[in-house]
Formats: C-alpha cells, structure tokens, sequence
C-alpha cells in the first residue's frame, strides 16, 4: 500500500516538497504510526502545529462537536466560534482586535497592508517601506516572500514586489531609513537556524518605532501560542508590537491564521479592505478555542521546563556546539554533521526531528512527556555522535 501511495503522491502531486521515506497513518500524543505499525516519537508536530500533539481527545470532541451543526458559512454573516475566538484571544493578550485567515503567509499578508493602510492614512503617499531582517522568513506567497530576506529563496519568481528593505540586526541601519512604515520580525529566525534575537535589539526597535509612528509588527508564526513558554513570545522580551500574527499551533491541527491589532490600527481596515473565505471557520475556531482552553499558567511553565530539560540533556553531547531557542522550539548547531543527515537516520530509528538551515530543529508537540523526551533525544545523541 505504501509504495503505492507514494508512486500515485509522485504522479500526480506537485513536486515542491522534498519528502522523507515515511507514510504517517496515525497519531496518538506525541507518537505516530506508519502503514506497518512503526511507532515514532514527533519532534516536529507538524512544523509546531499539532500543539496538543496528535488527536487531543478534547479537541477531537470539541472539532467533531462543531461539525454536527455547522463547518462552514460566508463572512457575511455571524457565527458564534469566530466572536468567542477572537473575544478570548484580545482578553489573552490584551489586543483590540483580531482578523482571521488560513495560514501564517496569510496573516503576514494582512498584516503588511494594514501597515501600509495606516500610515497612507495618516501620511498619504511615499511611506510605505517596510524593514525586515535578514535571515528572516514571513511566508511563501509573492508578498512575503518578497519580505523573507533570504536571497536564496527569491530565485526564479522575478519580478518581486517593491516597498521592502533588508536590514541587519542594526539600529543604525534600521534608524537610517526613509519612508518607512514598518518594521516586522520574528523574535526567534526558526527557518533561518532558530535564532532568538537581543533583548536589547529588540527594546530598541520597539521604541524607535514607538517613537517615530512607525509600526512594530512580531511574525509569531511559529513562536505564538506557547511554543516558547509564554503565550506570546513577546512576552520574553517585554514589548508589545502593534500587530502581531499567529498560525501554526493556534488550530492545533487545523489550517488557522490569526493577525491581532493593537489600539493604533483597530479602525485601520474596514469593510472590502481585506477578506478571507475560510478565515474564521467555525470548526477550526472551534478547535482553536479548545487550545486557547489548555494554555494556562502551570501549562505553560510545563513547557519552559520541558525546554529546559532538553538543553540539560543535550549540553555535552558529543557532536553537540550548540542549542538555541526557548521553550519547546530549539536549534541544534552540530560540529560538522549534515542535519539533513541526521533527521534521515533519526528517522530511521524511530525519532522525527527537523532541520532549519544547517541545524536540527526541534518543535515537538506541547504536551510530549518526560519519558518521550529523554528516549527520543537519546536516539538524537547516539545519531549526531556516530
């Protein structure tokens, strides 16, 4: 069966994933299953979206719930998953309002024109830049890949879209720019090696921003929704930007983006300015209410001590120069051996990590053990070690 699946994946799907030798057919927790019954531990969630790991009995139910009296209705009318979503989101993190869509891409999307919307607004023409750093990653349509600063990536799609500079983790450089109406970063580069900026950096920018009416915007994409500990993981650095977007892990499983506002754009975007189809969908509101449900405090600091508990576990290993990153996403930066090479044979072996740049990347689901933890990340050792 496998090998059919994956002859008709060949034939007929898109080429633009450069897929590994495994067939998932199931998931409990933090564990999956190929077509042969091979357990595996998940270090990845999905690239950090299955949150609460695979089939949470809550969220199954509260998904399944929703579907048995509405999975779907235009934006033109209310539904009561989409309100109680966004309610619970601004009282979590003190925003004034949120726009639904699909994915990050798309709330990254949402995010770049209610920067540009807002200083039009306010200023007219001509102060539309918006800063991003190198080594930086929004997204994959032509919009934020134009603002993912990584040369690599912009190849074949010319010509990109204007309005967007590349700057280093600089002050200078960043206070050095004319007509600029925003400047959007992630407070960890997962895509660029998970690399968590300066504290300090990241102080500065906010209160340049603050200071010259220029909006900060947090890419959380991948760090939001508890990943690093906290909820939002601005949260580490002691700033709130003026728009941050979610994805990822807020569907705990299911296609969600999320882009909140603080009180500077509340107003900025009104009707026909911005839509999404799908955005808002009740059944994955509804799922997404029921991960907003499990991230309380004692949750959380879980999550912190969890992370803390992989780097103890990985400090000294053989192989092992570095680890990066907080909470549940980590980097791992290996004494000259291939991650890409080392994921494989992790695979293998029944460990499922990921790679970002020349590093293992770790996202595992939230909700992992102890015990699942120490037995994958002894297979990752003995891997880097060989």
């Amino acid at each position: 069966m496998t090998d059919d699946i994956k002859i008709k994946d060949k034939e007929y799907v898109l080429g633009t994933y450069g897929r590994y030798d495994l067939h998932i057919v199931r998931g409990k927790g933090a564990v999956c299953e190929d077509e042969r019954g091979k357990k595996y531990i998940d270090l990845g969630s999905g690239i950090g979206v299955n949150s609460l790991g695979y089939c949470d009995p809550g969220w199954v139910k509260a998904v399944e719930k929703q579907l048995e009296s509405l999975q779907h209705t235009s934006n033109l009318y209310y539904t009561a998953p989409d309100a109680l979503l966004a309610e619970e989101l601004c009282t979590r993190t003190g925003y004034e309002k949120v726009f639904f869509c699909n994915s990050g891409a798309e709330a990254n999307e949402a995010a770049i024109k209610t920067a540009r919307k807002y200083s039009f607004d306010k200023y007219g023409r001509g102060r539309d830049k918006i800063i991003t750093l190198n080594k930086s990653f929004h997204g994959r349509t032509m919009a934020t890949l134009t603002a993912t600063a990584q040369e690599a990536m912009h190849n074949y799609f010319f010509p990109f879209n204007e309005g967007f500079v590349y700057c280093e983790k600089d002050m200078e450089e960043i206070k050095g720019k004319e007509g600029v109406c925003a400047v959007m970063l992630e407070f960890i580069q997962g895509e660029g090696g998970v690399i968590p900026q300066d504290g300090e950096f990241v102080r500065q920018v906010a209160l340049h921003c603050a200071q010259n009416d220029i909006l900060f915007i947090a890419d959380e994409v991948q760090t939001g929704v508890g990943r690093t500990g906290k909820f939002l993981c601005s949260e580490h650095y002691g700033v709130k930007p003026d728009i941050t977007t979610l994805a990822k892990g807020l569907g705990g499983g299911l296609p969600i983006g999320a882009m909140l506002v603080g009180d500077k754009c509340k107003d900025t975007m009104g009707a026909g300015t911005h839509g999404s189809t799908f955005g808002g969908n009740p059944v994955v509101c509804a799922g997404a209410r029921y991960v907003l449900s499990r991230m309380d405090g004692e949750f959380l600091s879980e999550v912190e001590r969890k992370g803390a508990l992989v780097k103890k576990l990985l400090s000294g290993a053989e192989g092992v120069k570095s680890v990066n990153g907080l909470g549940l996403m980590l980097g791992i930066e290996l004494d000259g051996k291939s991650a890409t090479d080392v994921v494989k044979e992790c695979i293998a072996q029944g460990v499922i990590p990921l790679t970002a740049k020349d590093r293992v990347r770790l996202l595992p689901p939230l909700i992992i053990t102890d015990g699942e933890l120490e037995k994958a990340i002894g297979v990752l050792k003995k891997v880097i070690a060989e």
